[in-house]
């Protein structure tokens, strides 16, 4: 029993360690260090390790998923075999504006008399989609998930992409994000909305040193990022399966570039009349001449990661019982060949009560609490939480504050909530295909802090709203939300629980 114990455990250990190694940088630190032929060793054992328990494992008894059971009423929309789910990607979000594209899934989901058939979302997904934004920012993403691999405790997952986005916003990395909206070049004068802020940042207006002589901010929140990324990881179900170990590795090359200069929308100040005019100097630009952000220069990141994860969903897309929580890091330094040191800590959990209310009504509710560590962690890491089951964008957008702007606060450390009431109104099913109807009003809250010791309920922003839902064969959710704060009112639509 203990032989085998130790065996589990080293082959957890290698996975995210052997797929480490394979992906260093060349002139990573880490790999001057090792001869070519204690590479080879090192990797010859961790794969060995790898393939003995993904191919040779025997199929388990079960027991260990036995708490994710589908309920009868799912089960029985569910399909059997392998399907495609295609659909034109037609989205919108206040930032990127209306995104264009194909978002498609291969799904196998085995036969009803496979035992994993009422326990998994499907035995394999593979996810390509690929999209364009009026904003002019593209993204292409290519995801492989294989959960409990041939019965075993093993999950896989691989995940790539590649985008360029324009449109990112930038209003500060500090807790005075929480204070009313102020242009760049003028911080002494604040707006209480997003519609006064943006006609006034269009204003025409004198250059000051190092702009041109009349300038506008129409562009000066903005930033471009462009990023390609590789994401490989594997977790392991402990126990009964409602604990699992996960590690992963990422390596990421990230470049951006602001807009000075740059021809740009502007008003008139007394007439109001259209015109055009060079971009003055960008916040973010601005910040890091200042000292205050790090990283506009970009550059590669290289992550490994690790989680601590309970899980006790019945069904991952959509679920209608159970928790999630998680305890994540990331931890990047010049060690593993990265050129920017930081860790970050993600604590979240989730959870989710049928109500005996109706056809299918889900209570569900989300906590999120984070923090960076590192004296010059790039200021890029503040924009988002990194999970295992999906990075979360924050604090501001449709994954946190869907009344605000994304990244419209922004700090260290922060902390966030979301409720929702999930309503299904009807079951509809056209020849094969699936559809239930349901709609999902929401309130969202959250705060920043430039530490995490001080985090606490004070300056806390709200937004709530509603939204539709289309569960399309049960895995596939189309969602159109509408968030208001006391700043803004936005409208986001697209593929995807929140959470």
């Amino acid at each position: 029993m203990f032989t085998a114990r130790l065996l589990q455990f080293l082959q957890f250990l290698h996975v995210p360690l052997a797929a480490t190694c394979l992906l260093l940088p060349l002139k990573s630190p880490l790999k001057k260090h090792m001869s070519k032929k204690m590479l080879r060793t090192w990797l010859t054992a961790s794969f060995g390790l790898l393939a003995s328990g993904a191919f040779a494992q025997q199929v388990d008894s079960l027991s260990f998923i036995r708490s994710k059971r589908m309920s009868d009423d799912d089960l029985a929309k569910k399909r059997e075999g392998r399907f495609v789910t295609g659909l034109p990607d037609l989205s919108s979000d206040p930032v990127t504006g209306v995104g264009f594209g194909v978002k498609t899934n291969i799904i196998w989901n085995g036969n009803r008399d496979n035992p994993l058939f009422a326990y998994t979302p499907y035995l394999m997904r593979l996810r390509a989609n690929a999209a364009y934004y009026t904003s002019n920012a593209r993204e292409l993403t290519i995801s492989l998930d294989v959960p409990y691999y041939k019965g075993t405790r093993w999950r896989y997952r691989l995940d790539f992409k590649a985008q360029q986005n324009p449109a990112n916003l930038y209003f500060g990395s500090s807790e005075a994000t929480l204070g009313r909206l102020r242009l760049p070049s003028n911080p002494g004068v604040t707006f209480a909305t997003y519609a006064q802020y943006d006609a006034a940042r269009k204003a025409l207006r004198p250059g000051q040193p190092g702009e041109a002589a009349e300038v506008t901010d129409a562009l000066s929140n903005r930033f471009r990022e462009t990023e390609v990324m590789l994401n490989l990881k594997a977790d392991y179900a402990l126990g009964k399966g409602k604990w699992r170990v996960m590690g992963g590795y990422e390596i990421q090359h990230l470049s951006y570039a602001t807009f000075q200069g740059t021809k740009a929308e502007a008003t008139l100040p007394v007439t109001g009349q259209q015109t055009t005019a060079p971009n003055g100097t960008a916040l973010l630009q601005r910040d890091a001449q200042q000292g205050l952000i790090f990283g506009l220069d970009g550059g590669w990141v290289s992550i490994i990661q690790a989680a601590l994860i309970h899980d006790t969903r019945d069904f991952e897309p959509d679920p209608t019982r159970g928790v999630y929580f998680e305890a994540a890091n990331e931890f990047s330094s010049p060690v593993i060949g990265s050129q920017f040191s930081f860790n970050k800590l993600f604590f979240q959990g989730r959870a989710y009560r049928k109500l005996p209310v109706g056809k299918r009504t889900v209570l569900a509710g989300r906590v999120g609490v984070g923090n960076i560590f590192g004296e010059k962690a790039p200021f890029f890491e503040f924009q988002d939480q990194w999970s295992p089951d999906g990075s979360i964008n924050a604090l501001g957008g449709r994954q946190s504050l869907r009344g605000y702007r994304a990244n419209r606060f922004l700090a260290r450390s922060l902390a966030f909530a979301n409720a929702e009431l999930r309503i299904r109104l009807a079951d509809v099913k056209l020849g094969k295909q699936n559809f239930g109807l349901g709609v999902a009003p929401f309130a969202d809250a959250g705060t920043v802090r430039d530490r995490w010791q001080d985090l606490g309920f004070r300056d806390v922003r709200f937004s709530y709203g509603a939204g539709a839902r289309i569960a399309w064969n049960l895995s596939t959710i189309i969602y159109a939300d509408y968030g208001l704060s006391k700043e803004d009112r936005l409208f986001y639509f697209g593929i995807g629980q929140n959470f």
